[in-house]
């Protein structure tokens, strides 16, 4: 089977949309609580890096240390050549990140129920478990590079939207040491940012894209200031909106910029991302001057919260551009 990489944006509706934020105040505050307890254990060792894992301690070997690390599973058996091909690459890569991975090993024979949770149809295949998130990466055999790759992506999408740094490493610590979170200093704008969260937590959009632009306005190239923007604005845009009003007029009426503009958001917070992105271009080749600018500015948009790593958002910019020249 060929490898199939996975889109690390995932379907956007009004949940997932606040999911990186509240992902990444959930770590911040496993975090914290760990030290309030006392939590502060030494460094891991390579050694570490690598576990096996069964459905009794998938939650707290997964599930629960995802909150300090992004978890990969590798879902593997004996029989399965292709996975004795992959599982020693995957290990050595995730050693060499140095902490910044943890993988975790699932026999398939052993634990089918974990197996039938994340839908595998067939492995080796590879997930990704961040801040208590599933991930599909991909399924199959793959080259060396082809996941290294992926697992740079990971990182940074972790880092990023989620704000886990990883674990400490310490190459002479004894296999077994519990897992010591890796320092992660304030940044100048964590107090706004975390303004912006709870006020989407608490439904204030407005609140939060003000929050958002607060920190845009003095730090322009702020990539989670960006997306929290973006994603912030597209909820407040439909907030107000009447669903079955907003079909109806774009039904009507294929030639109106506002009225498919505005079914465009409807489709991209229900999860129907390639029907939003297919909407407003069919609307940009209908219109002209003022009115298909501010339909391919939508566009833009949208592609800000769906994310520039998404799969669908290239291929829509690649139609867009077909439609505009």
């Amino acid at each position: 089977m060929q490898p199939r990489n996975m889109s690390m944006s995932g379907v956007v509706d009004l949940a997932a949309v606040k999911a990186a934020q509240e992902a990444k105040a959930k770590a911040e505050q496993a975090r914290a609580e760990a030290a309030r307890h006392g939590g502060g254990p030494g460094a891991v060792s390579p050694a570490d890096l690598v576990i096996d894992v069964d459905e009794a301690g998938f939650e707290r070997e997964v599930l629960q240390r995802s909150t300090e690390v992004p978890v990969v599973i590798d879902f593997w058996a004996e029989w399965c050549e292709p996975c004795k091909q992959l599982s020693p690459v995957l290990e050595q890569l995730v050693v060499e990140y140095n902490g910044r991975l943890l993988l975790a090993k699932i026999d398939v024979d052993a634990n089918q129920m974990l197996m039938q949770q994340f839908g595998v149809q067939g492995i080796p295949a590879v997930f990704a478990v961040v801040a208590g998130q599933a991930l599909p990466l991909f399924q199959g055999a793959a080259g060396k590079e082809q996941i290294q790759q992926t697992l740079d992506q990971l990182v940074q999408v972790a880092e990023q939207r989620f704000g886990l740094t990883g674990l400490a490493v310490d190459p002479d610590a004894e296999p077994g040491a519990a897992p010591q979170p890796a320092a992660v200093p304030a940044g100048p704008y964590d107090a706004l940012l975390e303004a912006a969260v709870r006020a989407l937590d608490a439904g204030d959009f407005g609140g939060a894209v003000q929050a958002y632009k607060n920190v845009l306005s003095d730090d322009p190239g702020n990539s989670e200031a960006k997306l929290g923007l973006a994603q912030a604005e597209l909820l407040h845009r439909v907030q107000s909106l009447d669903p079955q009003q907003v079909r109806k007029e774009a039904a009507e009426k294929p030639g109106d910029a506002q009225a498919q503009i505005a079914a465009a958001d409807l489709d991209l917070v229900g999860g129907h991302v390639e029907d939003a992105f297919g909407r407003l271009i069919d609307t940009v080749r209908r219109t002209a001057s003022d009115e298909r600018d501010t339909v391919r500015l939508r566009l833009l948009e949208l592609f800000e919260v769906v994310g520039a790593d998404d799969p669908r958002v290239a291929a829509a910019r690649r139609a867009l551009s077909r439609a505009l020249f």
